[in-house]
């Protein structure tokens, strides 16, 4: 039910395009050569994530705990390391051709991420759910580039995969009663993520403010951090001190 309200949130709102000068970011560093080297080098942190996530989560995936939320953390491990390159790439030279390219990895990590915590709480088909998810990002993201290229982009498939995981997932953590540790761990990787957002919106502002690093990149290093809070709490599952409270 809460799924269908905010579809239906979203429909009555009616379409989101992206906005009109998305893509002047205010970081015009360079670095060896590199253009944009802030917003194009801060991305090295979701890699980094990603391999480490996978190394620490990998030995347990046939684990009785872990073996239905398995298919999900993969799907949001893979869809995190490819963010890494493919939103250095579009930063290289930002632009709505290569911005599909920053997109698509992102919507894979939000899927993955709702059906991994899922799965986590016991009683899904996570397997089909991976697939049917991942599925719906890629669509998404080519929902949006039709749109963008008939004039009237529209982001609400998209935005929508970023929404519901802060919403749904506290809820099934609470309901199932996950390990407290990583339902404080998922709450700061929530609350990082939106102060991320809040760099993103102030690129400029903090650009100007601070003048060593822009909005956009500090965005980067709070998401990064975000995702290792995730990471962090799924592995406290094997540590012996993630109860249940």
């Amino acid at each position: 039910m809460i799924t269908i309200g905010i579809i239906a949130a979203f429909a009555v709102h009616g379409r989101i395009a992206q906005p009109a000068h998305y893509n002047d970011f205010a970081d015009n560093s360079a670095v060896s050569g590199i253009p944009h080297a802030g917003d194009v080098l801060s991305n090295a942190g979701f890699a980094l994530v990603a391999i480490w996530g996978w190394l620490a989560l990998w030995p347990h995936r046939d684990s009785d705990q872990f073996r239905a939320a398995w298919s999900g953390y993969r799907l949001f491990l893979i869809g995190l390391l490819l963010t890494a390159f493919g939103s250095a790439y579009f930063h290289l030279a930002p632009g709505n051709g290569r911005l599909t390219w920053d997109m698509l990895p992102i919507a894979l990590a939000g899927a993955g991420l709702l059906v991994g915590v899922r799965g986590a709480q016991g009683g899904s088909k996570a397997n089909i759910e991976a697939i049917g998810l991942g599925l719906y990002a890629a669509a998404s993201v080519a929902w949006w580039v039709y749109t963008d290229r008939h004039g009237a982009g529209d982001l609400r498939p998209y935005l929508l995969l970023q929404v519901l995981p802060l919403v749904l997932i506290p809820l099934w953590q609470s309901i199932h009663r996950a390990p407290r540790t990583e339902r404080i761990a998922f709450a700061v990787a929530m609350g990082l993520y939106v102060l991320a957002k809040l760099a993103e919106v102030l690129d400029h502002p903090i650009a100007n403010t601070l003048g060593f690093v822009s909005g956009h990149t500090l965005k980067h290093l709070i998401a990064t951090a975000a995702t290792a809070a995730i990471v962090w709490g799924v592995t406290r599952r094997f540590a012996g001190d993630g109860r249940r409270t």
